[in-house]
């Protein structure tokens, strides 16, 4: 009599199928002892092995066994469900039965791979086996969820990932929000004046996109903003964007710079934040020539009419179309999107953090940001390498991982500073002539074209020593160091202390996450890594995506990376928004918690647990109430009832304890 003869009318009849996976848990596990244990259990009515169950075969054996009626629930005992679990729920589905009658026994990731001896192997996948079977006939027929995608996009960030993307996405048709916090867009490439290894002009190739947004008609651009507020669920986002007074008129500056010439303050006074404070601006100023959008706008902080209230307003008399506002106030914008992107990049490591180095101390130590704006023919100096009394350097040492590799400060590469560092050098050389001496601890020249530039450099005469940097000080011993920079430290592929004096130093500062990325992190409920760095799903299968459906990551904000690096996560990034926005809905896993009324006594403690704030409260019913498109079916809340009001599909009180039952039972 087969086992399928044995079984009464009415009750579950479930199929066991355990996979050898090749020798992965065939070489540990008695896989046909294991099948002949699983008929044995109650309301299996088919038990069968397979080489690879999750091959078409293996799933067409499972398809055939529910179309023939032996089975109506079905248990697959191999691997992670992290792998196989939606391959055979699908195989479920198509053999005609809900794909939420399917449970799967972990007995590769749980058992083969991490027992050593066999027949207590062999036990322990019995057990979980009979576990599956003990649960799945309890599983009811559960539906995916379907929702509407709203078809916006808003991108946060109007650096080099934020343009891309924004591009990417309006150019096939979408309207994207793009919301910047500083008064223009373009980020640190900006300021750049050449981009490695290919020297090309960072202006050249960055500004054309910058005005493509400005100009493009699928693209509102929110300079000067912030995103204050961020509600909803994945294809249903609700935003709230705190615009800061400019106290100049968008819609009517343009940018003729009549304003800034008559200032009542004759000449700059105050730092140029875009020049990193090489030089100095106005109250009233426009960062950069190219920037976006060409507006100006008036630092409070340091203009005279909101210090005092005693200034003669000759800006705004100079202004012909009446731009200038000193009543404008904050605003509010509140928009809907179905899709976010988050390119907010990084900041640079703060040099001061290391005294021995120098900076702040000695006028010659500079920051690798510095002197990308001393080389950039629109900086301070308008592309001359000089010191701070105005002479050209005759040497320049330049620092590499200061603030990266270094347990006092970042353990990570920041993966660029090799390369700035060298493009740097080439330039500060072809500037000057200078000798340029290099302190490295490796050459991390990994890219296209990287290497070869490298080479270029050691071609062009650029000094390199091997070894971190000890000390940077004036301290000098003989009289050819008197006046100079002493940079000190262990050459370590001649195993010798030296001392070179040099009239300049670079130091090549590292990457960091932003200052507020926590902050950031709380609007938009996406996680950060140790470092700071907003997390990704997974590092390898979906880099761009985060846990929060709808949410995507560009760019630095997710770790250190190059432009070109930069720039293709942007594209893959819009890629997901818009396959997220062209299937017009989104369909919601059923393992959501949801609340038995008659049971909730309105304590709201799930309220605040709900990491995905999924759960409100109903006060005219005095009871909790779960948003299905929110919930993650994490389970803090149904852990944490005391009322045991809140329940999970897929992971019921009795699902759970007859699992534990089967698991118990037979071992």
């Amino acid at each position: 009599m087969s086992a399928s003869d044995s079984k009464q009318n009415g009750a579950p009849k479930i199929g066991v199928y355990v996979c050898h996976c090749g020798i992965n848990i065939a070489g540990k596990i008695d896989v046909a002892g294991a099948v002949e244990f699983a008929k044995t259990l109650p309301n299996v009515t088919v038990a069968r092995e397979y080489k690879f169950i999750c091959s078409d075969p293996g799933q067409e054996l499972i398809q055939q066994d529910i179309r023939d009626g032996k089975i109506n629930r079905v248990v697959v005992a191999s691997c992670s469900p992290l792998m196989h679990e939606n391959t055979f729920r699908k195989a479920t589905k198509a053999g005609g039965e809900n794909p939420y009658f399917f449970q799967m026994a972990n007995i590769r990731e749980h058992v083969s791979w991490v027992t050593t001896d066999k027949a207590m192997a062999t036990i322990k996948a019995k057990a979980l086996i009979a576990g599956a079977v003990h649960r799945v006939a309890h599983h009811k027929s559960l539906e995916r969820t379907r929702v509407p995608v709203n078809p916006d996009v808003l991108v946060v960030g109007g650096g080099i990932a934020g343009i891309h993307a924004a591009l990417t996405l309006a150019d096939s048709g979408k309207k994207v929000y793009l919301v910047e916090r500083e008064p223009t867009i373009g980020g640190h490439m900006a300021q750049f004046d050449k981009t490695f290894p290919t020297l090309d002009c960072a202006a050249c190739i960055l500004t054309p996109k910058m005005s493509a947004v400005r100009s493009h008609p699928n693209i509102i651009l929110w300079s000067y903003s912030e995103v204050s507020q961020v509600e909803g669920y994945v294809g249903n986002f609700k935003v709230k964007v705190r615009r800061k007074p400019r106290y100049v008129d968008e819609t009517l500056c343009v940018g003729c710079y009549e304003c800034i010439d008559k200032c009542i303050f004759k000449k700059p006074k105050f730092p140029d934040e875009f020049n990193q404070g090489l030089n100095l601006r106005k109250p009233v100023y426009i960062p950069f020539p190219q920037a976006t959008p060409l507006v100006a706008l008036i630092d409070p902080e340091t203009c005279a009419e909101f210090r005092g209230g005693k200034c003669k307003k000759t800006c705004a008399e100079a202004c012909e179309r009446n731009a200038i506002d000193f009543n404008q106030k904050e605003e509010i914008k509140e928009i809907e999107v179905g899709a976010i992107i988050l390119a907010t990049g990084y900041k640079t490591f703060d040099a001061k953090r290391i005294p021995r180095y120098g900076y702040g101390k000695y006028p010659n130590v500079y920051t690798a940001m510095e002197v990308e704006r001393l080389v950039n023919a629109s900086g301070p100096t308008g592309g001359e390498v000089l010191l701070r009394d105005g002479k050209k350097p005759k040497s320049v040492a330049v620092v590499h991982c200061v603030g990266s590799r270094d347990e006092n400060t970042n353990r990570y590469c920041s993966r660029v500073c090799c390369m700035a560092s060298l493009k740097l050098a080439h330039l500060i050389h072809e500037r000057t002539e200078a000798e340029v001496y290099n302190f490295y601890i490796d050459m991390r020249a990994a890219g296209k074209g990287y290497e070869e530039f490298y080479d270029r450099l050691l071609a062009e005469g650029v000094h390199f020593i091997r070894g971190r940097v000890a000390e940077i000080s004036d301290w000098a011993t003989t009289p050819e160091e008197e006046g100079k920079l002493i940079i000190r430290a262990e050459d370590t592929l001649i195993g010798v202390v030296r001392r070179i004096p040099v009239d300049m130093v670079v130091l090549a500062t590292g990457l960091e996450a932003q200052a507020d990325a926590e902050d950031v992190r709380r609007v938009f409920n996406i996680s950060c890594g140790a470092e700071g760095w907003f997390l990704e799903r997974h590092p390898k299968l979906a880099p761009v995506s985060t846990f929060t459906d709808g949410v995507s990551l560009a760019g630095a904000c997710q770790g250190p990376k190059d432009i070109p690096d930069t720039v293709a996560q942007a594209g893959a990034a819009a890629a997901e928004a818009l396959a997220l926005i062209d299937k017009g809905f989104v369909e919601l896993e059923p393992n959501t918690a949801y609340i038995q009324d008659e049971f909730c006594s309105g304590c709201k403690t799930c309220i605040g647990l709900c990491p995905y704030s999924a759960i409100s409260f109903v006060a005219d019913k005095n009871i909790a109430s779960v948003n299905g498109a929110l919930c993650k079916g994490c389970g803090t809340c149904v852990a944490a009832c005391p009322s045991g009001a809140l329940q999970q599909n897929l992971f019921t009180d009795e699902q759970i304890y007859d699992e534990i039952k089967g698991v118990i039972s037979y071992v």
